[in-house]
């Protein structure tokens, strides 16, 4: 590709000026392609200017020797550049690393010249007397993440005997390296924050085995005093690890050994199986399942078998070697209830899903501790094929309610997933409009989710009731008044069967909720209407406007100050005003808009004698109790 742009010429032009600038120069400017083209994350360009410094097998780091980024530059000749926001180094184009990719005898070997770069770095005298105590601080060694993490993935690539030497060199003290503690930090955070207290419990074989590098790792098993089942701060050993990474090469090595325990749980339950499972790697289930002395269905703490491990990550080739075994359960649940099916489903694995159903023994129907089974999780969750799939059985159940009688259709309805509900509303078995425990149809859970689309698609319906009130008599109008959501409130008023002011069983409309929530374009919507009274009052006698008023709604305040037919200064079933009700919560805003009024009593008391400015004197509110006393009001 590169050639046929003609910018192979040109880089292989440039690579010629970049070794004739001979000596040091060159160097440079080699290394650094080198190591922007082979590293296994983007390098800082300290991180870079570093790398370039080191003296492969020197005992001390000499900083004289690290170059200026300036003369980094200058020594690759524009083949690279700096992103200044992230500070990395880049190669100036990506056809370049393409280049360099189709052309590695450049380097030589790279990868093994990175290696023995990180170990002689990690060796050095600067970062082996860094502390280790409380937690890592590589200030003055930029260097030192990157070597930590990846001189293990350079050595397994290509290990030189120089690389072993180095590395044993490291191993020698490393209970009290550094490099260790930046290893755990970022492979399991929560390992390194127990290793504090137990530095030596991750070992060098460990950190081998974790690498998969198979030559070293047999090497450190032959050390006399090597513990190959010892185990790190949550019980995992170096087979653990190794089989964890997909390592078959040390696994197959640790597996020979006759005091190895492949069974053995961490402190999590996990089998060396399950952990194998969990991440994927065929290759090492595969050489497990061999072995007569693994169980394959293993539960951990939770529950889960190495089945159901995979099938939550959705690893269709480790699910398919599992299932050949006829001492696996591949309908176990875990203890939520909850079945390798089911775990799949939830997270939208259709190639699992299908290997599973094609089982006679896994019962497509089988509901977790919340009732809800493996076509609930896939619809709340938006996997239309894995819903699709499910359907196509002729055993499940489409409209099977959850412990508090939700279903399908009205998880997705809420989850916001058009294409499930439009699949599962084509299904003459599934009622579009079965209520739960608290009597919410799925169209209360499409306004809740605030779904036009799918608010939409259920009005159309001619059997859906959208005057339905659920067990507190809201209808979903309520809702969506309450909520807000314009757009169905919109479409539920084009419904000619739709009651805008029915009222819950506290007498409280449509417009009594969106009032109460500040909802002032929702409440100009119902205004509109002829059909709705503005001054209509709840059980408590409290109008639209009091309920404003009390709750600091400037906005809705005003737009029900402009209407005719609304009182404002109607007193609820205590006798206590609007205006009272402002002054009591302290809503300045609204007490001038009502004092602006001229059928405004301001000194109206309620049943008990207690005015406006009573209420804000009682609260301290001192600014309305401000706006209030020039009116010589009593107290």
């Amino acid at each position: 590709m590169t050639d046929g742009l003609g910018l192979g010429d040109a880089y292989n032009a440039t690579l010629s000026r970049i070794k004739g600038q001979g000596g040091e120069k060159a160097r440079i400017g080699m290394a650094a392609l080198m190591w922007i083209s082979h590293s296994e994350r983007p390098l800082k360009i300290d991180e870079l200017c570093h790398a370039l410094a080191v003296e492969i097998g020197s005992p001390d780091l000499n900083t004289d020797n690290v170059p200026s980024v300036g003369t980094l530059l200058i020594c690759c000749q524009g083949l690279v550049s700096v992103e200044k926001e992230a500070s990395t180094a880049r190669l100036i184009h990506f056809t370049l690393q393409e280049y360099l990719r189709v052309h590695p005898e450049l380097f030589g070997t790279a990868h093994s010249t990175m290696a023995e770069t990180c170990l002689s770095y990690l060796n050095s005298h600067q970062v082996n007397t860094l502390s280790t105590y409380p937690s890592p601080d590589p200030q003055g060694t930029p260097f030192l993440e990157y070597c930590s993490l990846y001189w293990g993935i350079h050595a397994k690539r290509d290990l030189s005997d120089d690389a072993k030497l180095l590395a044993r060199k490291l191993f020698d003290n490393y209970n009290n390296h550094i490099s260790k503690k930046v290893f755990l930090r970022a492979q399991k955070p929560y390992l390194f924050s127990l290793a504090s207290n137990k530095p030596s419990r991750f070992s060098s074989l460990h950190c081998t085995s974790a690498f998969g590098i198979v030559e070293i790792a047999a090497g450190l098993v032959q050390v006399e005093g090597c513990n190959i089942n010892q185990e790190d701060c949550v019980g995992n050993t170096p087979l653990v690890w190794a089989a964890e990474n997909g390592h078959e090469g040390v696994v197959e090595m640790l597996l020979e050994r006759g005091d190895v325990k492949p069974d053995k749980q961490d402190t999590n339950g996990r089998t060396l199986l399950c952990c194998a499972a969990m991440n994927g790697h065929e290759g090492v289930v595969r050489i497990l399942l061999e072995r007569d002395d693994v169980s394959p269905d293993k539960q951990n703490v939770y529950g889960k078998t190495p089945l159901s491990c995979a099938a939550s990550s959705g690893h269709d080739g480790v699910v398919k070697a599992l299932l050949e075994r006829n001492d696996v359960n591949p309908d176990k649940p875990d203890n939520a209830s909850q079945t390798p099916l089911y775990h799949a489903a939830c997270n939208g694995h259709e190639g699992v899903v299908k290997a599973l159903l094609k089982r006679d023994d896994v019962n497509p129907n089988k509901p977790n501790m919340h009732g809800r089974t493996a076509l609930f999780c896939g619809s709340r969750n938006g996997h239309e094929g894995v819903v699709k799939m499910l359907l196509e059985r002729g055993d499940v159940n489409p409209d099977k309610q959850a412990e508090r009688g939700q279903t399908p259709l009205s998880y997705a309805a809420w989850s916001r997933h058009e294409g499930v509900v439009k699949i599962l509303l084509e299904r003459d078995d599934v009622n579009p409009d079965k209520p739960d425990n608290r009597g919410k149809t799925p169209l209360f859970y499409a306004i809740r989710g605030a779904v036009g689309g799918v608010v939409g698609m259920l009005l159309k319906r001619g059997d859906i009731n959208p005057n339905k009130q659920d067990n507190f008599g809201r209808t979903p109008l309520n809702y969506a008044a309450s909520s807000g959501h314009e757009g169905a409130v919109k479409m539920l008023l084009t419904r000619g069967d739709v009651n805008p002011s029915k009222p819950d069983v506290d007498g409280q409309t449509p417009l009594y909720h969106a009032a109460l929530c500040g909802r002032e374009r929702v409440v100009k919507i119902l205004l509109g209407r002829d059909d709705v009274n503005p001054d209509t009052p709840d059980n408590g006698g409290k109008t639209p406007l009091s309920c404003a008023a009390g709750s600091g709604q400037e906005e809705v305040v005003e737009i029900l100050l402009e209407r005719d037919d609304v009182n404002p200064d109607k007193p609820d079933n205590f006798s206590q005003t609007p205006l009272s009700c402002a002054a009591r919560n302290g809503h300045e805003g609204v007490v001038q808009l009502l004092l602006g009024r001229d059928d405004v009593n301001p000194g109206e008391p309620d049943n008990d004698g207690q005015t406006a400015l009573w209420w804000a004197t009682r609260h301290n509110h001192e600014r309305v109790v401000a706006l209030l006393q020039p009116r010589n009001l009593p107290i």
